[in-house]
């Protein structure tokens, strides 16, 4: 009698866990949705904060009171594509950095490498919440 062998292609290529947002009745994430927690994570984070990684975090929380130049223009867009391809399953095809009442707005375009997807976020620091939102 030969073998059958049944494949569930819906099934997750990443698998994980929000800490982050309590409130939440899904806890557990997969796919785009935890790729876009750990890359929410890792922009919470202010460059120099992890303990051991001093390289590790963004400038972007530092750049939230100084006024809006070129160069901290180019130097948020140099900080979100280095910490977007920290990540090895995503791609940042678009970082545009612009300025908003309570501070700055990223608007970024990410594809999934190995999910065949792409996704349009609009990243909000903002100087009286202190953490990042998306839309």
């Amino acid at each position: 009698m030969p073998l059958k062998f049944v494949v569930n292609i819906s099934m997750a290529l990443y698998k994980g866990y929000d800490t982050v947002n309590n409130n939440s009745t899904k806890v557990r994430l997969e796919d785009a949705e935890l790729i876009k927690r750990d890359l929410l994570n890792h922009f919470n984070i202010r460059k120099g904060e992890k303990l051991m990684r001093p390289d590790f975090g963004s400038i972007i929380w530092d750049a939230l009171f100084e006024p809006m130049t070129e160069d901290l223009r180019d130097a948020i867009v140099d900080d979100v594509v280095e910490i977007v391809n920290y990540d090895p399953r995503i791609v940042a095809d678009k970082v545009l950095v612009d300025e908003y009442q309570n501070g700055i707005l990223i608007e970024l375009h990410i594809r999934y490498s190995n999910l065949n997807q792409t996704e349009n976020l609009k990243l909000m620091f903002d100087q009286s919440v202190n953490f990042v939102t998306y839309s």
